[in-house]
């Protein structure tokens, strides 16, 4: 049996000289229209109006405005005075309540309404008590670091941050420190070093993809430093950042806040911070041998998608059009790399990557890794290096892994779902963002028009992997070792720009073979890494993100402002 909702507050107040009836409770506000007529009738019902007090921005009452003094209205017969007293009287006795309201596909507003109120005293217990709801409210931050890349994607993010994200900051009451970046890896090396992090709730980017990274990098790098993880050994488990981390979509394609909120609007982006809501997601470190390389937080390609990066890189003058016209050459290009491929499996209860399933708000896969998570956190807290090392021993078992050796056009592990306005269900629609795994993405050796069906499944409804030369494995940890004939870390500067040619390398070894191409690159989330040969291993919820998750049809239809009586 429910417990019945106990209100806090019931008054008839107006809202726009119409009569409400006005209920408060510890999780709801609620307005309904008041009927004078008691027969009811069904095109007459009244209209309820429900906002959750968690997604409250701000509550504040009305000031009294000073008349403005203008001789060319009324008479001054004292007639034009006392509507002016009365009006000021009107906004004493109100008060305008800022929240959330749902628009489609995933939009967010901020949305204002005015109660005026029969008596002043009343107002501000209203005020007053709406107020005391909101502090009680855990987690919604107050001081926030914000780092915004003024050259990131159509260079707009100052205009963004100033004219959208920070108004409606400072109508919630947030205190900001802002930092404008000059230099490749400023908010990185800035964070590593000279951030008082202690300071502040969180920190924000205002930028692209690449500017998210920069920020994963800095906070996962001092987290391990002060509490002593060595990063360049690849068996530790790694401390869980303590700080939450906010993204205002600025850049090209946005992939990761478009995954994690479901659009790549700004002002969606900045209510979700405000409200501070919470979302943890997964993170892959990248080794070669006893080295640390990266961290990943999306996408790992090696072939496809590690040659269209390395091509796009030298045509950085041509702004976003470069990646298409990368992608175009290197389909035609047509290359394939041969490796071997050993992967962990998941193992039971982490599902599928043909799961019809998607991760979504309140994930029951990704919330029961949590607990896991926590439950081992707590055996930890003695000795989290003792403790880490005893949990991966099981990883080097042998009975564990298995290997995969071929010719591949593409190997990619995404690590969630990868979704971006022009892919809408992403590299991997199942994919999990905080479950601990990765899914292994292998495209074989294939003809061009084949592999042109396997680009064109990413922006159609069709299954991804319902083809022959494509399959898929969700994994805790893989390695990847290419096949050439000399080592990877022979390649030299390319002559023409200085840069590593790292696609289309001739075998000097045997010329007369010609073998072309004998190896890619990896592309880490839009950067090269400088070695083919990797071992990877995913990092369960590892950082937290001031999002929820995609919100699922239902919860807006559950929410929806208006209802009948």
């Amino acid at each position: 049996m429910e417990r019945p909702v106990r209100l806090l507050l019931l008054s008839e107040l107006r809202i726009r000289n119409v009569g409400h009836e006005v209920s408060l409770c510890r999780s709801l506000l609620t307005w309904k229209r008041r009927t004078s007529s008691p027969v009811y009738h069904p095109f007459k019902a009244s209209v309820c109006h429900s906002v959750r007090v968690s997604e409250i921005i701000s509550v504040r009452e009305e000031e009294e405005e000073e008349p403005e003094e203008d001789g060319k209205i009324g008479r001054d017969d004292g007639s034009w005075k006392k509507i002016r007293e009365r009006q000021a009287k009107d906004r004493r006795r109100s008060f305008t309540v800022s929240y959330v309201e749902r628009c489609r596909r995933h939009r967010w507003r901020c949305a204002d309404v005015t109660f005026a109120c029969p008596q002043v005293a009343l107002c501000r217990r209203w005020v007053s008590t709406i107020r005391e709801q909101l502090e009680a409210i855990g987690g919604r931050p107050t001081q926030l670091l914000v780092y915004i890349n003024p050259y990131g994607g159509k260079r707009q993010a100052k205009r963004v941050y100033q004219q959208k994200v920070a108004p409606l900051f400072a109508l919630a009451g947030i205190g900001t420190r802002v930092i404008v970046t000059e230099y490749a890896n400023h908010a990185r090396d800035h964070l590593r070093e000279e951030a008082e992090l202690k300071q502040y709730d969180g920190v924000v980017c205002v930028g692209g993809d690449g500017m998210f990274s920069e920020m994963v990098h800095g906070l996962v790098w001092r987290t391990q430093r002060d509490a002593g993880v060595d990063v360049n050994r690849g068996e530790q488990t790694l401390v869980a950042c303590p700080l939450r981390i906010g993204i205002i979509p600025a850049g090209s394609t946005d992939c990761i806040c478009f995954a994690t909120v479901g659009t790549n609007d700004p002002v969606t982006s900045a209510l979700h911070i405000i409200v501070g809501d919470r979302q943890p997601m997964d993170v892959c470190s990248v080794h070669h041998g006893d080295a640390f390389l990266r961290y990943s937080v999306s996408l790992l390609g090696y072939g496809f998608y590690g040659d269209v990066l390395t091509d796009s890189e030298r045509k950085r003058w041509m702004g976003p059009a470069r990646y298409d016209l990368a992608g175009l050459k290197m389909f035609l290009t047509h290359h394939h790399y041969e490796g071997t491929v050993s992967y962990l499996p998941a193992g039971g209860g982490a599902g599928a990557p043909g799961d019809a399933s998607r991760c979504r708000a309140g994930c029951s896969v990704c919330g029961d890794n949590g607990k896991l998570l926590s439950e081992r956190a707590a055996i930890y807290q003695t000795d989290p290096r003792e403790g880490s090392e005893n949990h991966d021993s099981d990883d080097d078992d042998d009975d564990g892994w298995r290997t995969i050796r071929g010719k591949f056009l593409a190997i990619n592990a995404a690590s969630m779902s990868c979704a971006c306005p022009r892919s809408p269900k992403g590299l991997s629609p199942a994919a999990h963002l905080a479950d601990g795994t990765a899914d292994l993405i292998l495209v074989r050796k294939c003809s061009r028009f084949n592999f042109l069906r396997h680009l064109l499944r990413h922006t159609s409804k069709d299954d991804q992997f319902d083809l022959s030369f494509v399959e898929v494995h969700r994994v805790r940890r893989f390695r990847f070792t290419p096949r050439h004939c000399h080592s990877d870390s022979e390649l030299e500067l390319d002559p023409l720009d200085g840069k590593r040619q790292i696609f289309g390398k001739i075998c000097r070894d045997h010329p007369a073979c010609g073998c072309a191409a004998p190896f890619s690159s990896w592309n880490c989330d839009g950067e090269i890494l400088p070695h083919a040969a990797i071992d990877v291993r995913v990092h369960c919820q590892l950082i937290q993100l001031f999002a929820r998750g995609i919100e699922e049809a239902a919860m807006f239809d559950e929410l929806a402002p208006t209802c009948s009586a």
